[in-house]
């Protein structure tokens, strides 16, 4: 009987209940094979379907990446004038117009554009997939729904990666034009998947809405956005730091680098939700931040042990790092979730959502190189600063979180006459 309430409490933990909540989690699976079979061959697209060079590609995405890093605020706002249903459906349609274009380019200028308008896209769609998670779901049920999501996009995204796989041994042109194309139809299903959900409430907003830059001058919510994102650098960290010094300062066969990225896939699949509980309150969310934070700076401590190790023992040291790091990920994700479904006021939630994702947008600019640098190009000591680095964000988040709690947000400093709903 143990046993089977094991297995029954297993599966709940994967798959989702049914409702909104699975609807939820079926869209993001069948997002994320689109997006993770693109992420998987886009390098061989650019370069050999559209005859761009590696420098070009990258100055592109470069490029790409600093427009969404400055729509995220303004175009976040769009979720709160439209509503976040009728944004995510538009953009998912954008989304599929434009991959079906991809084909068609003509040299980096034509490039260019595309990633370019895919990135302000993908800025304003991440935001209104949020807001309409947490305007369409009780309180109680939104971390959870967003545990679920994730697990269900790692499937979507090892499914996608599997199909890359396919194309990329048929390597053909018409094979990667055929990729994109497929890409653009999942974008199509999604708009059509989304469009037909249930329509969430319509929130109360004020008649002179704040401008779509006014959440910059909340200083505690944007303190709580700059720690928050640092924190997300265990995924540098798991992806690209470890695997760099995998291979230049262990003597760890290179597989083991695919093994740990199957590893993280898994136990994300299923641990996310029962993790995430306890987080969908501010505090519990910023304890679990917290918690997430030193543990990526215990696996800092870890990792570097495996340089000075050999054979079978330098694997295992690998796998603690590594366990460490999924741990964090998982706890410190739902951190962040706990903390978008609780601090944006309800009126303004699109312009804080996409504030709060600016400090992860900072954290892509500034960790990749900071990190390698530091962890790996040191020899080894590096990965102390490293360490001590997020233990004092981590020791900050609380308190901060608390400061943004005693805070009135901007959004929610009208009196309830001046409400009027969203149209």
């Amino acid at each position: 009987m143990g046993t089977r309430d094991t297995i029954r409490t297993a599966v709940r933990d994967v798959v989702p209940p049914a409702g909104l909540t699975r609807a939820l989690a079926v869209q993001a699976m069948v997002y994320a094979v689109g997006s993770g079979l693109f992420h998987a061959g886009s390098a061989v697209f650019f370069t050999r379907a559209l005859g761009l060079s590696a420098a070009q590609v990258g100055l592109g995405l470069s490029i790409a990446a600093g427009v969404s890093l400055l729509g995220t605020v303004p175009l976040g706002g769009l979720t709160d004038r439209y509503g976040p249903q009728r944004v995510w459906v538009v953009g998912s349609v954008l989304n599929a117009a434009l991959f079906a274009t991809y084909p068609f380019v003509g040299g980096f200028a034509g490039f260019l554009a595309v990633v370019v308008a895919l990135a302000g896209v993908d800025a304003a769609v991440g935001v209104a997939r949020q807001v309409y998670s947490i305007n369409a779901l009780p309180p109680a049920e939104r971390v959870t729904a967003m545990a679920y999501q994730r697990s269900s996009l790692n499937v979507g995204f090892g499914l996608g990666a599997v199909i890359s796989g396919l194309v990329l041994a048929v390597d053909t042109i018409t094979a990667y034009r055929g990729m994109v194309w497929f890409i653009a139809t999942v974008f199509l299903v999604t708009a059509l998947f989304v469009w037909r959900l249930p329509r969430p409430p319509q929130v109360a907003r004020r008649a002179e809405p704040m401008g779509r830059l006014a959440v910059l001058r909340d200083r505690p919510f944007m303190a709580v956005s700059l720690l928050s994102g640092l924190l997300t650098a265990h995924q540098v960290l798991y992806l690209t730091v470890m695997p760099l010094w995998i291979l230049t300062h262990t003597d760890a066969p290179k597989t083991v680098i695919a093994g740990l990225v199957l590893l993280n896939t898994i136990l994300i699949v299923l641990l996310q939700v029962r993790v995430s509980r306890g987080t969908d309150t501010a505090a519990g969310a910023a304890r679990a931040s917290r918690r997430g934070g030193l543990l990526v700076a215990l696996a800092c401590l870890v990792l570097p042990i495996s340089g000075m190790t050999r054979g079978l023992l330098t694997v295992v040291v690998l796998v603690a790092a590594a366990l460490l790091l999924i741990l964090a990920e998982l706890i410190e994700s739902a951190g962040t979730w706990g903390l978008t479904a609780t601090l944006p006021p309800a009126g303004e939630r699109g312009a804080y959502v996409g504030a709060l994702g600016l400090g992860v947008q900072l954290q892509y600019l500034i960790a990749p190189a900071g990190l390698t640098a530091l962890g790996v190009t040191t020899g080894g000591w590096g990965w102390l600063p490293t360490a001590a680095i997020f233990v004092l964000v981590a020791a900050a988040i609380v308190p901060t979180v608390a400061w943004a709690q005693r805070t009135p947000r901007l959004g929610a400093e009208a009196p309830d006459p001046d409400m009027t709903p969203v149209p």
